[in-house]
């Protein structure tokens, strides 16, 4: 998993609450294990006017030119800026894949869903709840500065925005650690593989008939 530490990226500011795990990736495209090759059907039902299959050509798909993620202004954003309860609905981590093979390595907004945000730890997405008068803030600066990009920080736990100011943000201990090093479950798992094997070589010993 690729660790997460500072990132300097434009923001794709979506204004809607409630975004379900639906939405970020319809079900029809999770027919894949892999983590990869997702970021081509991101918010699917938003980006296209025409309904989608897995395997079609989506370059031929008429395009919703009133979706920002369509809009020029926010090519290569790394920064969703979003609302309250972002990531609701089913389980699918292929939401967080989605998120993260287009690109996205930051999402903030008032709230998350818990599972999501369980996701996102193991897919090295950053997540950060702000308060909602922050997020109003921001929106409403990027609304009004073509190109705006956020500097977020993980170690000094800010986020610099272009005017200079710095926002604190809030991070559960192990979640920061986790994303700072770039561990998932089994990166954590294999941090102790030395003592997996001398567990495993001396229960050999002591119970052969099990081997």
């Amino acid at each position: 998993m690729q660790a997460f530490t500072q990132l300097s990226g434009l923001v794709l500011p979506i204004d809607r609450a409630n975004v379900d795990t639906d939405a970020i990736i319809p079900k029809q495209y999770l027919k894949s294990i892999h983590r990869t090759g997702f970021g081509a059907n991101l918010f699917d039902d938003w980006r296209y006017l025409d309904p989608g299959e897995p395997y079609m050509d989506h370059g031929k798909r008429r395009i919703n030119t009133g979706f920002l993620l369509n809009d020029a202004r926010y090519q290569n954003a790394q920064i969703l800026l979003t609302r309250e309860n972002f990531g609701c609905g089913s389980s699918r981590e292929h939401a967080v894949w989605a998120l993260v093979d287009f690109g996205i390595r930051v999402v903030i907004a008032p709230s998350f869903a818990d599972i999501f945000l369980t996701n996102t730890v193991n897919n090295g997405l950053l997540a950060i709840s702000l308060e909602p008068s922050l997020i109003d803030r921001l929106f409403a600066e990027v609304s009004t500065n073509p190109g705006y990009r956020l500097t977020v920080d993980l170690e000094a736990q800010n986020i610099g925005t272009p005017s200079g100011e710095s926002i604190a943000f809030a991070i559960e201990g192990f979640r920061r650690h986790r994303l700072l090093q770039g561990l998932d479950d089994i990166g954590l798992t294999l941090l102790h593989a030395e003592e997996i094997r001398t567990y495993e070589k001396n229960w050999a010993k002591a119970a052969p008939w099990l081997f």
